[in-house]
């Protein structure tokens, strides 16, 4: 049992980020602010026709 223990506890996959964590949050946080100015320079077009 001791020795089936060891065998799954080595086979574990540790994959690592490709980046650091915090930038995920700064990507996604510029690709919503990003949306945001678009929807605002899109807000009055219906209004001007």
């Amino acid at each position: 049992m001791v020795a089936a223990t060891l065998l799954a506890s080595e086979s574990a996959v540790v994959t690592e980020l490709p980046i650091e964590p915090s930038a995920y949050g700064v990507i996604t946080f510029v690709g919503l602010v990003s949306l945001l100015l678009v929807t605002f320079a899109f807000r009055s077009v219906g209004k001007r026709h």
